[in-house]
């Protein structure tokens, strides 16, 4: 994606040195735009848990080249499928309810299988991790193609009228590797003249939705409002919201979605009011073992500390500072499932679907579990 002048990608491997793997640190934005260099299985760990790089398929990216750089740790007297099962499942357990960090790890990890050699499994494993890459790449391509479908039909509705969209969190570019999964349709729907206006939620406790959503938006042109979390269900009982497009860290087989704490919230506030309310996800962030969202998935809890402050940008510096009480606990939930029912459709690479187990398995025969 642009930025200025300059196109990005969010991740990359450097193409002076094939052992270093460069991110753009997402905890600087939208104050500096600044690279990371990962050298080894714990950088990449350390840049996933800091959060100095998030979205489902960026995490699982960085996972399938975390596996990659695995494979440069070993030698002629490492044992082997130890090693980088070892890494697998180190990899694994940073972030829990993603589910595209999981099946990027165990891509590359099948794939390095392979190799004869520790040069062939390397290569294998690089192969597979740029694959990873593209392979995200497109899917967003082409959930930004069948998002733009609604976009362009409640346009021809409200003849020409700007379309109200409000998302949660950041699922742009800056989650993905280009395109983004619930802003791809809003891009290609602005790239073609459709007037339209996003209402982006803050997105407590780490604001990626007023630092890195409001920040892709800014630099696409596409006209914009920065709104408190609590805000959605107003706007929607007054008619100001045409849709909601969120993103998905992990569906169930059966629709229901995880995602950034307070999604729930938004799909409870959609149904209410009739606003339609899509999740927009690439096929890799399907647990296509699951059937019950609420009991099966894992909902990660952060440092506390992430609610007891806030960070910002003053005096040229970024700088974090308290906001409650010292003494004061926090709870820190990063997702929420909302169930299925609540849900008016999937937005996926392969096309839009209700969410339902057997929509999903119309869509998905060839993935699904029995």
């Amino acid at each position: 994606m642009k930025s200025g002048k300059s196109n990005y990608r969010t991740i990359w491997l450097d193409e002076n040195d094939p052992s270093v793997v460069k991110i753009i640190d997402q905890e600087k934005l939208p104050f500096l735009i600044d690279t990371i260099e990962l050298r080894s299985v714990d950088d990449v760990y350390a840049a996933i848990e800091d959060m100095k790089l998030r979205g489902a398929p960026l995490i699982g990216a960085a996972g399938g080249f975390g596996m990659y750089l695995a494979t440069l740790e070993m030698n002629s007297q490492t044992e082997v499928w130890d090693h980088l099962s070892n890494a697998a499942r180190y990899l694994k357990s940073c972030r829990p309810t993603a589910a595209n960090l999981a099946w990027a790890v165990d891509r590359v990890l099948e794939s390095s299988r392979h190799g004869h050699s520790v040069k062939e499994i390397s290569e294998s494993a690089l192969s597979s991790a740029l694959e990873i890459c593209e392979i995200e790449k497109e899917n967003s391509r082409q959930i930004g193609l069948h998002g733009l479908r609604l976009i362009e039909k409640l346009s021809i509705e409200k003849k020409g009228e700007p379309v109200n969209i409000l998302t949660h969190c950041n699922a742009g570019w800056l989650a993905c590797i280009e395109y983004g999964t619930a802003t791809a349709p809003i891009y290609m729907a602005h790239e073609k003249g459709i007037p339209l206006h996003v209402w982006v939620d803050e997105t407590r406790p780490r604001n990626q939705g007023a630092r890195l959503t409001a920040w892709e938006l800014g630099q696409a042109g596409v006209p914009h409002t920065i709104i408190p979390d609590n805000a959605g269900g107003h706007l929607m009982q007054h008619k100001k919201v045409d849709m909601v497009i969120v993103g998905c860290d992990r569906a169930t087989r059966t629709g229901d979605i995880a995602n950034k704490i307070g999604t729930y919230l938004k799909a409870l506030a959609a149904f209410d009011n009739n606003v339609p309310f899509y999740a927009a996800l690439p096929s890799s962030s399907i647990d296509f073992a699951l059937t019950d969202g609420l009991s099966q998935i894992v909902v990660e809890e952060r440092n506390p500390d992430e609610v007891t402050s806030v960070t910002g940008y003053a005096d040229g510096m970024i700088r974090q500072v308290r906001i409650c009480p010292e003494n004061s606990r926090a709870a820190n939930f990063g997702f929420d499932v909302t169930p299925a029912r609540l849900v008016t459709g999937l937005i996926t690479e392969k096309g839009i679907c209700r969410a339902s187990e057997n929509d999903i398995k119309e869509m998905f025969s060839d993935k699904f579990i029995k």
